[in-house]
């Protein structure tokens, strides 16, 4: 039998989740229309050096004392074969995503004599695991909190009906629950803190979306549009398959939300107070593995932009945007083309371009472990532009890898790059193995 604080809970989750059912079913139709659509004016966008070129105040000690840091950590690290969460994959130098957050928020208040706490938004699925790792960081200076997001039930596409047999969510009943909304690594940016601390009440910005240019990679990522006097958030998911390939043009739609969300908690209080916070419903079908097709029914925490008075989007470098989805991610920011400071990431002076390469790792380097185990050490990519690999490939020591390298393993084939190999603008094919005597 449950206590009564996880029935009060689970009372609120489901209060939650039946206004979003109950919108979704009313909801006909796509959520935009098309035709209202327009790029936003140039000042809702503003370029980031216009407002690092502000500078900062002798007291930035004050806004930092009016900040708190809130990290997502419900996701699993499960598109890269991991059991646990995400921000506990590591990175450099054993230390995890979390370890790096906690170091440069650490870092931040040392430096500062400031007091920013950390707030980790975990789901049922990580919950348990960052609470155990938690007790690491008990002499660090950093105050982490923690709090659960929603629960909700997973929808059977057919017949729209829920298809959890119960409230638990472990067993064949994991399934059936989902947290409903959205690591990438982001430092605190003290001008932008300065930017929305220092204008004038009557003209003060209650949300800023960290927004980067967009690439070839980023196709799918949601943009900013002006649509009916307001600035919003557009995610493909909302716009009709008719225009798919438009939201996807990289001259029309240049920019893409990276998540980093800057937003006034007065008017967050102001907003729930008066129930006027309306996000679009985002629809994601899914197919477990049993084979039953059912949809997810989850909101994005970028599309409440529209509702906050004065809001805009700063054009950050695109170095502040380190996204890590897939194991390629991760051999970038695992390699020498990013240095670590305090905490941060940041690009390697030795780097002569300021982007970073194309790399696409074949499926054999999908799992993490499996990733690892391919590599000695990880290659030296500072003049690498693009790698592609394919197939049963490892990796020797101190490999060196520059311009495009493309090395493909036919199946049936093995490829053993040796160490202190040099490849530049090279394909490799076939099968090479190198043997141990």
């Amino acid at each position: 039998m449950m206590g009564e604080p996880e029935i009060l809970i689970w009372c609120s989750y489901f209060d939650g989740f039946k206004k979003l059912f109950h919108r979704f079913l009313q909801v006909k139709g796509p959520s935009v229309d098309w035709a209202k659509i327009n790029r936003p004016p140039e000042e809702l966008i503003q370029p980031y050096d216009r407002i690092k070129a502000r500078g900062l105040p002798d007291n930035i000690a004050v806004s930092l004392n009016k900040l708190a840091v809130v990290k997502l950590n419900g996701g699993l690290g499960t598109s890269m074969g991991c059991k646990g969460p995400k921000s506990l994959i590591s990175v450099r130098n054993e230390n995890t995503f979390l370890d790096l957050t906690v170091k440069q928020i650490e870092h931040l208040n040392k430096t500062f004599n400031a007091d920013v706490p950390l707030v980790l938004m975990n789901s049922f699925n990580t919950d348990e695991d960052t609470k155990k790792i938690l007790q690491k960081y008990k002499h660090h200076q950093v105050k982490i909190h923690t709090f659960n997001q929603s629960r909700y039930p997973r929808i059977n596409k057919e017949s729209l009906l829920p298809i959890a047999k119960s409230m638990g969510t472990s067993g064949e009943n994991a399934e059936a629950w989902y947290p409903p909304g959205h690591g990438d690594i982001y430092a605190i940016d003290l001008f932008i803190l300065n930017h929305l601390m220092s204008q004038p009440a009557d003209k003060r910005c209650e949300f800023i979306m960290e927004v980067t240019d967009k690439t070839r990679a980023d196709v799918k990522g949601g943009t900013l549009i002006q649509y009916e006097d307001h600035l919003r958030l557009l995610e493909i998911a909302q716009v009709p398959k008719a225009h798919v390939d438009e939201f996807k043009s990289v001259t029309k739609f240049k920019i893409f939300n990276t998540n980093n969300l800057w937003i006034s908690l007065p008017a967050i209080k102001r907003l729930q107070e008066k129930n006027s916070m309306d996000l679009e419903i985002i629809v994601n079908p899914k197919t477990l593995d049993g084979g039953l097709n059912v949809i997810q029914l989850e909101t994005a925490v970028g599309a409440a932009i529209k509702s906050f008075n004065n809001a805009m989007g700063v054009n950050v470098p695109r170095s502040r945007f380190l996204p890590v989805k897939t194991s390629s991610d991760l051999l970038l920011v695992m390699s020498n083309l990013y240095t670590l400071d305090a905490g941060s990431l940041t690009m390697s002076k030795k780097r002569e371009f300021l982007t970073t390469p194309h790399v696409k790792l074949g499926s054999s380097f999908t799992k993490v472990q499996e990733f690892l185990a391919r590599f000695e050490n990880i290659p030296d990519m500072l003049e690498l532009d693009h790698l592609t690999v394919s197939g049963d490939v490892t990796f020797g020591k101190n490999v060196s890898l520059k311009g495009t390298v493309i090395i493909i393993a036919n199946h049936g084939d093995r490829i053993d790059i040796p160490a202190g190999a040099m490849l530049e603008n090279k394909i490799v094919s076939g099968n090479l193995r190198i043997l141990d005597h």
